[in-house]
């Protein structure tokens, strides 16, 4: 009893864990999107005079180019002069022209995150008093557009085909080694080196339309396409292609010379191409790593590995799956896929799962933050759908392993049968050859000519009986023993026996007749046996193609019978249905975790609303009463290390002024942190840091008087935040005082 418990209980165990790691699992790659966590202006600001620039936050670096912020008056004319300038950490600023008017001015901006996703959005903000304005911006960004829909299909083929590609390697390495002399198998991993190597190119040529106009007339403009290269993202695309060179060598030397070698040196070259195999594919992964939001953020240097190797267990599991369920449907009769490779597959696809719950909590750690980001966000929305489906996958894979165990478990007659069933298809399948045809039509050629040479044999002794019985003085012999010889039987032998003496003796003797008759048999023998032997020349040849037809026949049977037998198994066909089943749902989870991987993620989504939040409520509670108030989303990347931090600046002018700083966490609830400290700098006049070290008032808010600023300018504001002993940070934006 307890030795059944324990293995299902185990079982369980197990698959809470790949659940719950699902659950937690961000997309393969992870990767994540920069959002606008603060402006100054801010969103829907009225201010009393012109702002000098207009400043951008966001949650991470991002890409700008030279027309990514562009600031436009209520006619829509641009009002914003020279390039985007990257002031400090992630806010970007642009500058203004002087002695704007009042009214409501448009800021839009498109720029590109680190994990390579375009960025776009617009707000507005008032000078003096909020009025009309003839500005529409459009809320599509480039990637919502048929480029964007292109992008994002070319994504998904170029995962598939990295799973199909290196997860069927691994199969026929792993797994089943007679599998590399299976054309199906082999359609199948060159058919993924195809779709991987068509969607990269395909994304070189979208990336830079998907990342500025979104339009398709620009996919293949050759500016843009050199901008591409030489881009992060451009960069890793070449990288992948010529691995994927590399790749293609690898799946020669798999499906070409390694089958026919001999066992001791096809050893050698399988670990060959195992430990070669592995560095391409590890490559090959490390190619979306490098260049999407595992290179950004906390611990990179960890989270690229740890991206390589999700990219990995994914493709060992699904692109597995996929060589597995081919080979159940499509190997050959005489090449079937034994219990054994099954076996092994199992084995691997659990390690894969095991794999795939580790990473997967680590890279939910980096992209969520927190557990209100499941419900709160679409990213956590959609994270749930992953959980249903991966839930449902792991349970059909449970029902798999408990037909591979059955399969395992079967009687030992029943494969021998089925073995050497397939024996006798290979070798009808050799008897079908021509050359195996040819051999047997020419050995019935030969009892042909046997049986012609026995006959000529038997019509000399004929002859010769005939001439005895002349010299004997009994005449020719007829089937009646008549005395006289003519041409019906002289000279030949028959089923009556003519040739030798009839069973009455005439005893009449006629001169010449006798041995007239024995010449014409003579005569009409060898022109009988000269049509015998050309008659055997066409019997060869047509029995040739006669012997060819028979072996298809025989070997056509003995496939079909080899297919009934693998259908009639019980055991094999529950498999069969099942690894059916998991294919089907691993498509749609690509395709889910695709969608997720373009999806802004919890955690810069919860940013970006604390900081909205914070806005609204400084202006609630009396925050932001001062005549300069800036919001700083930050994150010490420790415990309780996310929060907002406001600071009012008042006056904001030159001499005197008065601070209070506010820190919030997630929520806008009062974040009660070790040490706060700020500074200001005027780089222009290279003034400062000067260090303000403020009071704590109540948890989360401190205050500080008599703060003196020389003269006026566009002042860098940085504030330090200690969350722990270990953990702190510091963010900074610009402000115009005087």
């Amino acid at each position: 009893m307890t030795q059944t418990i324990a293995p299902r209980v185990r079982t369980l165990v197990l698959l809470f864990l790949a659940v719950t790691g699902a659950l937690l699992a961000g997309a393969a790659p992870a990767s994540a999107h920069a959002a606008l966590t603060g402006s100054d202006p801010g969103r829907g600001a009225v201010v009393d005079t012109a702002p000098s620039q207009v400043s951008l936050t966001f949650s991470e670096p991002v890409a700008v180019g030279d027309d990514a912020v562009r600031v436009l008056d209520p006619k829509g004319t641009r009002v914003d002069k020279g390039d985007p300038a990257n002031t400090s950490g992630t806010t970007y600023t642009v500058r203004l022209l002087s002695g704007l008017p009042d009214g409501t001015y448009t800021v839009a901006y498109q720029v590109v995150s680190a994990d390579s996703h375009p960025v776009a959005g617009a707000f507005t903000f008032s000078i003096g008093a909020p009025s009309e304005t003839s500005v529409s911006v459009s809320a599509q960004g480039s990637d919502d557009g048929p480029v964007g829909w292109l992008y994002a299909f070319g994504r998904y083929v170029s995962y598939a085909g990295f799973a199909v590609m290196a997860g069927g390697a691994a199969f026929v390495l792993a797994c089943w080694p007679r599998g590399s002399g299976v054309r199906a198998v082999q359609r199948l991993v060159v058919s993924g080196w195809v779709a991987l190597t068509t969607a990269t190119l395909g994304l070189l040529l979208l990336r830079g339309s998907y990342t500025t106009s979104g339009r398709l007339g620009d996919v293949f403009d050759l500016s843009l396409l050199g901008d591409v290269l030489q881009t992060k993202t451009g960069a890793a695309l070449i990288s992948r292609l010529l691995l994927l060179a590399a790749a293609a060598l690898f799946i020669a030397v798999l499906f070409g010379s390694h089958d026919k070698r001999d066992d001791e040196e096809k050893r050698d070259v399988t670990f060959g191409l195992a430990i070669g195999g592995t560095v391409v594919a590890s490559g090959l992964a490390a190619s979306w790593a490098m260049s999407e939001h595992a290179s950004q953020g906390l611990q990179p240097g960890i989270a690229m590995p740890v991206d390589v190797v999700h990219l990995l267990a994914v493709a060992a599991w699904f692109g597995g799956l996929t060589a597995l369920l081919v080979a159940l449907f499509k190997a050959p009769a005489e090449t079937p896929v034994g219990r054994d490779a099954v076996r092994r597959f199992s084995r691997l696809a659990f390690g894969s799962v095991i794999v795939l719950v580790v990473t997967g909590i680590y890279q939910s750690w980096r992209q969520l933050g927190s557990w209100s980001a499941f419900t709160d966000t679409r990213y956590g929305q959609l994270l749930l759908v992953k959980l249903g489906l991966v839930a449902v996958l792991v349970g059909v894979a449970f029902f798999s392993r408990r037909w591979t165990a059955r399969l395992a478990q079967a009687p030992a007659e029943a494969v021998s049968t089925q073995e050497a069933g397939a024996a006798d298809a290979g070798s009808a399948q050799e008897a079908a050859r021509p050359e195996k045809a040819a051999v047997s039509a020419e050995k019935a050629g030969s009892a042909e000519k046997a049986g012609f040479a026995d006959a000529g044999t038997a019509e000399k002794a004929a002859s010769a009986d005939t001439g005895t019985a002349e010299k004997a003085g009994t005449g020719t012999a007829g089937p009646e023993g008549a005395g006289t010889a003519g041409p019906e039987g002289a000279g030949t032998a028959g089923p009556e026996g003519a040739g030798t003496a009839g069973p009455e003796r005439a005893g009449v003797r006629t001169s010449g007749a006798p041995r007239a008759g024995v010449a014409a048999g003579r005569t009409g023998t060898a022109a009988d046996t000269g049509e015998a032997k050309a008659g055997a020349g066409g019997a060869g040849g047509a029995g040739s193609a006669r012997a060819a037809q028979l072996a298809r026949q025989r070997a056509a049977v003995e496939n079909a019978r080899q297919k009934r037998l693998r259908d009639a198994d019980p055991h094999r066909t529950g498999l069969r249905r099942s690894v059916l089943a998991e294919a089907g749902i691993a498509v749609v989870l690509l395709a889910v975790t695709t969608v997720l991987t373009q999806t802004e993620p919890g955690r810069t989504e919860q940013e970006a609303q604390a900081a909205g939040a914070s806005s609204s409520a400084s202006t609630s509670t009396g925050q932001g009463t001062g005549a300069v108030t800036l919001n700083m989303p930050f994150d010490t990347g420790g415990a309780n290390g996310k929060g907002v931090v406001t600071i009012d600046l008042d006056p904001a002018g030159v001499g005197n002024n008065t601070t209070h700083l506010y820190v919030e966490g997630p929520g806008g609830r009062p974040l009660d942190v070790p040490e706060v400290a700020i500074a200001f700098t005027l780089s222009a006049q290279e003034i400062g840091p000067l260090p303000v070290v403020p009071d704590r008032v109540s948890p989360g808010h401190w205050s500080a008087s008599g703060v003196q600023l020389p003269m006026a300018g566009d002042w860098k504001v940085e504030v330090t935040v200690r969350t722990s002993d270990i953990d702190q940070v510091t963010v900074s934006k610009n402000t115009q005082i005087g």
